[in-house]
């Protein structure tokens, strides 16, 4: 049986709440090394344009190309000097947006996401934040605005029908605009990174 397509570029040309809250359960596969690892998304966060001061939109300038190009790429950048955050941009060309995958949980190559994250392969820790998921999968600032939509690292729909509840509340990690609720996640997965917290 064929590979299931990735996602089209169209499921990214819209706001980036909604393409947040509908990353949910979608598999994001690597192939970056020579081998296929890949997990489940299972918590996401969006972020908006100027108007949102936590966005790089606001305050990073080096995004901006970016983030007003057309949904479907990857954002890939160095957070707090030290590790890599992989970003997809949402929205039309022209409107800003992106969503930070934050947790996944491992359905492919999980030996050699352990290998790369120097963690047995059967704890959360593994994926279950933003800089571990990237770590795990081979991630790097040489993904920063590659194709979403095919290539080495691409964004697929789920395997099976969706049969989980979406948990909302106020991103975390960050200390600008902190009350906004655009953090999404699978409520009781186990590999989300701050599941309590709404």
């Amino acid at each position: 049986m064929a590979a299931t397509p990735p996602l089209p570029r169209r499921f990214y040309q819209r706001p980036a709440p909604d393409v947040a809250r509908d990353l949910l359960g979608c598999v994001l596969v690597s192939r970056l090394d020579g081998t296929v690892s890949a997990g489940q998304i299972m918590e996401t966060e969006a972020y908006l344009g100027p108007e949102d001061a936590a966005s790089h939109a606001a305050f990073r300038p080096s995004s901006h190309r970016l983030f007003y190009g057309p949904g479907g790429h990857a954002y890939v950048f160095r957070a707090y000097g030290l590790h890599f955050c992989l970003n997809a941009i949402a929205g039309a060309r022209g409107t800003p947006g992106c969503v930070l995958i934050r947790a996944l949980e491992p359905t492919q190559g999980v030996s050699s996401m352990a290998l790369r994250r120097g963690v047995p392969a059967h704890k959360v820790a593994l994926t279950n934040g933003p800089a571990k998921l990237t770590q795990a999968l081979g991630i790097t600032l040489r993904e920063n605005a590659a194709d979403l939509t095919r290539g080495r690292l691409t964004i697929r729909p789920p395997g099976a029908p969706r049969e989980f509840a979406v948990a909302v509340g106020p991103r975390v990690g960050i200390t600008r605009a902190t009350k906004r609720r655009l953090r999404f996640w699978v409520r009781g997965n186990p590999y989300v990174s701050r599941p309590s917290q709404t």
